[in-house]
C-alpha cells in the first residue's frame, strides 16, 4: 500500500507543472499574435481572448500540423473531442465510463502504465465500449527532455505493450505528452512512429484530489469557453468530473454540440485558431 501510494504521488506531481500553462488561459493575447513551435522544451499554453471561440495556442494549428499534431479539432462544427489524463485509478474512472455511455459519447483515454498494471478491467473496458486508448507513456517523464529518439520510442512501446498484453489489440497511435511538455523534436519524434500528438484547447484545474473544484466552479470554466472543435482535457482522477460530467454532456448537448473520436479528426492544418 505504501509503495502505491509513493507510485501515485511520483505520477501526480508532473500534474501541477499543468498550472504553468493553465495561467495562460487567463491571459487577454492578440488574436494575430505570432505563434511557433518552440527549438527546445516549452509548455503547452493557451489564451481565450474571446469566450466561446477557439483560443490562441502557443503554437499555430498550421505549425503542428506538420507534425501531425493537434491543439483543435473540426472548428467548422458544433462538435467535441471528450479526452481524459489518466495516471492512476482514483474510483471514479467507471461512474465516467457510465455517463459517456449514456449520451452515447466517444472519449480518448490517455493512460501510463501503472494505469494498465493496476486497473486492466478498466482499461478494457475503455476499449470494448468503443472509447481511443491513448500513450501518455509507460513512466510519464519530461518528453522533452529525451533528444534520443530510441529513448522517446522506448517511453511508447513499453505503454503499448502493456496495452497489448491486457487487451489483445494494438494501442491507438495517440499520444499526448506528459505535463504538456513538448518541442519541435518531440512532435517530429512522435510521428516518425506513427503518432499523432494530441494537446488540448479546453481545460481547468481539476486535478488536486485534496481540494477539488465545486460543480459550479466547474461549469463556469467548462460552459463559457467551449468552442466549436474544442479538443477538452479532463482528468479521471477528478471526483468532481465524475459528479458532473453527465450534467456537463446534457449542458453542451442543450448548446448544440455533439461528441465525435479523435478518429473523426479532420486532416491535420484544416482548422483554424
Amino acid at each position: 500500500m505504501i509503495q502505491r501510494l509513493r507510485t501515485c504521488l511520483v505520477l501526480l506531481l508532473p500534474c501541477f507543472f499543468l498550472c504553468g500553462m493553465l495561467w495562460l488561459q487567463g491571459r487577454t493575447v492578440p488574436a494575430s499574435a505570432p505563434v511557433a513551435l518552440p527549438a527546445s522544451s516549452d509548455n503547452w499554453g493557451l489564451s481565450f481572448p474571446n469566450e466561446g471561440q477557439s483560443p490562441v495556442g502557443n503554437a499555430s494549428v498550421e505549425d503542428l500540423a506538420k507534425y501531425d499534431a493537434y491543439f483543435l479539432g473540426d472548428t467548422g462544427k458544433k462538435v467535441i473531442y471528450l479526452t481524459f489524463d489518466c495516471g492512476y485509478e482514483n474510483g471514479y474512472t467507471e461512474t465516467i465510463l457510465d455517463a459517456l455511455k449514456k449520451h452515447n459519447a466517444p472519449a480518448a483515454f490517455f493512460v501510463v502504465g501503472n494505469m494498465v498494471e493496476t486497473a486492466p478491467d478498466i482499461i478494457r473496458r475503455m476499449a470494448s465500449e468503443g472509447h481511443i486508448v491513448g500513450n501518455h507513456t509507460c513512466h510519464h517523464p519530461d518528453m522533452s527532455a529525451i533528444s534520443d529518439q530510441a529513448a522517446f520510442q522506448k517511453e511508447l512501446d513499453s505503454l503499448s505493450a502493456l496495452y497489448e498484453e491486457a487487451t489483445g489489440q494494438p494501442l491507438p497511435h495517440f499520444y499526448r505528452p506528459p505535463q504538456g511538455k513538448y518541442s519541435e523534436e518531440n512532435l517530429r519524434q512522435a510521428q516518425a512512429l506513427g503518432y499523432k500528438t494530441i494537446f488540448w484547447s479546453l481545460a481547468y484545474v481539476d486535478w488536486y484530489t485534496d481540494n477539488q473544484p465545486t460543480a459550479e466552479q466547474a461549469y463556469s470554466k467548462l460552459l463559457p469557453r467551449i468552442h466549436d472543435g474544442a479538443i477538452v482535457l479532463l482528468h479521471s482522477t477528478s471526483r468532481t468530473n465524475a459528479e458532473i460530467l453527465d450534467e456537463l454532456l446534457t449542458k453542451w448537448e442543450e448548446m448544440g454540440y455533439t461528441f465525435a473520436s479523435l478518429e473523426d479528426l479532420p486532416p491535420a492544418g484544416t482548422a483554424r485558431s
